[in-house]
């Protein structure tokens, strides 16, 4: 079992998903990689106060780089379709510093509430040793850093947006994700090829602005198993809040029956429950939470806690 560092520079970086980029590291089942990665937004400084343009990562290719700044891909060997990488979170420690915004845009969020003039952008100050970070206007949050996008490619020729979550993880933004966690995705290419950025060092469930408190990640360190026994449909994972399950369709109610579904199997799996004692049980036990609304395809993650089912 190998230990890996990726850095990120031009033979790291890309803003799509592709099964024809080459991977940018190869590695065996059990393998540790530590990453170091950019902000979503490819910045090497934080926003200024100003309003000034920011340093940010050059060059870049107007096609292979117009999403979030990803780290990667990671080839595994032995990855074939059909088969499982759990993703085992071991590290997130987020830079010294990270932004977010409300309003400014046109987006359906910020068109309902009338805040698509004069963007508001938040500038905060990151403490990874106390895990709390604090804005200029003196308001101070509890840190609880983890990646927004963990993925893989879909097994389409082409580019493939960063910003919609997938079967094979992409754009999740699930706050649970926290160092501790384990995310199993499903593979649907050779070497599986996954792909990690988009740090947020806190975000709510929702991510209701279109932003957690975006950051640099000074290191993220992942252990990757193959699981070809396992024949997981979705993403799930292992987190110390519970077990999840996540729905992803552009319907919120569709995404919520996935999630739903999806739980229900794993349920019949850990407890050999059978889908109408399921449900029953999930009524009580389940909670169901709004991962995000704004990556246009949204998401739902349902969560059994630890010991509630015994």
């Amino acid at each position: 079992m190998a230990f890996h560092r990726i850095e990120p520079n031009r033979r790291t970086l890309h803003g799509q998903f592709s099964r024809d980029l080459p991977p940018a590291l190869t590695i065996d089942s059990g393998d540790t990689v530590q990453f170091r990665t950019l902000d979503a937004g490819w910045g090497l400084e934080p926003p200024h106060t100003d309003g000034t343009p920011r340093r940010k990562f050059e060059p870049r290719d107007p096609e292979r780089d117009r999403g979030h700044a990803l780290c990667g891909p990671i080839e595994v060997r032995g990855a074939q379709p059909g088969g499982t990488l759990a993703v085992q979170i071991d590290e997130v420690q987020p830079g010294a510093w990270g932004w977010n915004s409300g309003g400014g845009w046109d987006s359906p969020v910020n068109r309902r509430l009338g805040v698509m003039e004069n963007e508001a952008v938040l500038h905060w100050t990151l403490d990874a040793d106390r895990m709390i970070g604090h804005n200029q206007h003196g308001h101070t949050i509890a840190l609880r850093p983890f990646m927004g996008i963990l993925g893989m490619p879909p097994d389409e020729p082409g580019w493939h947006s960063t910003v919609p979550p997938r079967i094979t993880g992409g754009n999740i933004d699930c706050k649970e994700l926290v160092a501790g966690s384990t995310l199993y995705l499903p593979i649907a290419v050779a070497g599986g090829l996954f792909s990690v950025g988009d740090g947020h060092a806190a975000q709510a469930d929702g991510e209701v602005s279109s932003t957690g408190i975006e950051c640099p990640m000074e290191r993220v360190t992942l252990t990757f198993h193959l699981h070809n026994d396992l024949r997981p449909t979705t993403p799930r994972a292992h987190t110390p809040a519970g077990w999840i399950t996540f729905g992803f369709h552009e319907d919120l109610d569709e995404a919520t029956m996935i999630a739903l579904e999806t739980m229900l199997e794993l349920m019949n799996e850990q407890h050999g429950l059978p889908r109408r004692e399921a449900l029953a049980l999930a009524s009580l036990v389940v909670d169901v939470r709004i991962t995000q609304i704004v990556n246009g395809v949204r998401g739902v993650h349902a969560v059994l806690p630890h010991g509630a089912l015994q």
